[in-house]
């Protein structure tokens, strides 16, 4: 338990962030597993409307401080590299 001002107020901010992060980084794993359903499925034209879905929520998640830049790039490249193999 937190005992001084600036430590409870640091908790709830602490607590808002993470309300925040968690929806930003559930948004971002169901568009990685959609785009996975659709690459599995042989479905390059959704899966291709999809890659758009994914690059905004992952874009936006590292923009906030949610993720790493380079995990974004790393997630990024490999979703941009499935769909390439499915349309080959």
């Amino acid at each position: 338990m937190a005992n001084t001002r600036s430590a409870k107020k640091a908790q709830r901010v602490a607590l808002r962030r993470r309300v925040h992060n968690v929806r930003r980084k559930g948004a971002m794993k169901m568009a990685v597993k959609q785009m996975d359903r659709f690459v599995g499925g042989k479905n390059s034209g959704d899966a291709e409307g999809q890659l758009k879905v994914l690059y905004q929520a992952v874009d936006k998640a590292t923009k906030n401080g949610t993720i790493h830049r380079n995990t974004a790039a790393r997630m990024k490249s490999r979703a941009a590299r499935q769909l390439r193999a499915l349309a080959a």
